[in-house]
């Protein structure tokens, strides 16, 4: 008796097979049990019938409660009524473990997660079973893939892989958002990015990407922020701005075609409008300066959130939602002013106020996906922004080196995962789609 997982039943049909796995949800009429099993790779409806398996079998069927595991056999049947097109008509099943339910007892109460309404702070609390929900499983599955399809990108047009350290002596983005910890008896940080140690491999490789997790001690409660999230970081060398544009569109589109294309199953659980999804497989995306951007977000003032803005001023979320959302693709706003971008951020030659940086704004609201410029490859200039930045110049003395030794323009950005999986499944809030998410407020479980 073949065991076979849920994802690959079509391939068994007419034919008796084994499934092991968890009830996910029941109902029962006279003498019929129709169990929802999940297996992790789907859910299936199982039929048992009292006529075809008896009365013992039967009674097992009626004492499983829900996320009770077990090994249930029956006959595969095609139905195209049936979520998948198939069921499976039970003949025996093998109970791994019955969840006891009294309800006079708090530690016997079944599941915590019933099939009724809860709050998000109780699912939070629970997110090591939130995972299993229907919805919960689907994005965690598109993550995978998304994942999946940026290492094939880079991968497939020759960039190395360079894996960075998580431990850093110096900030890359801000000294304000570092997670500081003792490095046997000197002080070191959590990683913000990367970013420039991607650039040596650049310099060691030509192309190059990092991809791990990355820290920021930001004191924010929005929904687009995490404090421990995943980012991909490649870096060209002889690399220009409008090249670096070129490579994330492209990079971007490249994703979405695979996502879309087999995580179908996936968007209609999340009932995901993909129209603008679509729309992005097929470059190019738009391009605003960021004088442009301003004058559109002035104009607007009245009707966006936050703060207004003046010349020099950085973007926040409310600008960049209203931005996004007047193009049906993503809009690369690039040529930020110098002073609102990193140290490492190359000035304009024709025009130094301004950076040559770009952000790619994803429509429908969610804002920036990916942030990157062309870098500073002279040595003097570089010297001179880590100065301004009141940045330790000891320890980038190796950053540095880079600029004495065969510099040359180079450039690369940084997309964060979390961000572009919200989009692309169309959740509201960045928390649902990394495993265990951490927060402000949250580093449980």
């Amino acid at each position: 008796m073949p065991v076979v997982y849920i994802e690959d039943i079509g391939k068994y049909a007419d034919r008796e097979v084994t499934l092991q796995g968890w009830l996910y949800n029941k109902r029962s009429s006279k003498g019929i049990h129709f169990l929802q099993i999940r297996d992790g790779t789907g859910i299936i409806q199982v039929v048992v019938a009292l006529s075809d398996v008896g009365e013992a079998v039967f009674k097992i069927g009626e004492m499983l409660t829900q996320e009770s595991s077990f090994k249930i056999t029956g006959k595969v049947i095609a139905d195209p009524r049936s979520p998948g097109g198939y069921e499976l008509h039970a003949k025996t099943i093998e109970p791994v473990q019955l969840i006891e339910v009294v309800e006079e007892d708090p530690e016997k109460q079944g599941y915590p997660i019933t099939p009724k309404e809860h709050g998000t702070a109780f699912l939070m609390e629970n997110r090591h079973l939130w995972l299993r929900s229907k919805k919960q499983w689907a994005i965690l599955r598109v993550r995978h893939s998304v994942i999946k399809g940026i290492r094939d990108f880079f991968d497939d047009r020759g960039f190395i892989l360079i894996d960075t350290p998580i431990l850093t002596p110096a900030a890359c983005e801000g000294t304000t958002t570092l997670f500081e910890t003792d490095y046997f008896g000197e002080k070191a940080y959590l990683a913000q990015s990367g970013q420039l140690y991607a650039e040596a491999g650049a310099m060691a490789f030509g192309k190059v990407y990092c991809f791990g997790p990355t820290f920021r001690a930001e004191k924010s409660k929005t929904r687009r922020h995490l404090t421990e999230f995943w980012m991909v970081e490649p870096e060209v060398a002889f690399c220009t701005i409008k090249e670096d544009m070129e490579l994330a569109e492209d990079f971007v589109a490249s994703v979405l075609r695979y996502v879309l294309d087999v995580r179908k199953a996936e968007m209609e659980i999340l009932e995901r409008d993909t129209t603008l999804l679509e729309s992005a497989t097929k470059p190019p995306y738009y391009r605003l300066h960021y004088d442009d951007a301003l004058a559109m977000v002035q104009k607007a003032a009245d009707k966006i959130e936050g703060e207004s803005l003046q010349w020099g001023d950085d973007f926040g979320s409310p600008h960049e939602t209203y931005l996004a959302e007047q193009f049906d693709k993503p809009v690369f706003v690039h040529h930020f002013p110098t002073q609102a971008k990193s140290f490492y951020m190359q000035p304009d030659k024709d025009d130094p106020r301004y950076s040559l940086s770009l952000d790619l704004l994803a429509p429908e609201g969610y804002g920036e996906i990916i942030g990157g410029s062309e870098r500073i490859h002279d040595y003097d200039l570089l010297l001179q922004r880590i100065k301004e930045h009141n940045l330790p110049v000891e320890a980038f003395k190796w950053y540095l080196d880079l600029r004495k030794y065969g510099s040359v323009p180079h450039a690369g950005f940084g997309l964060g995962v979390e961000r572009f999986v919200s989009w692309i499944c169309g959740i509201r809030h960045i928390r649902q789609t990394i495993p265990f998410p951490r927060t402000l407020e949250r580093i449980y479980p």
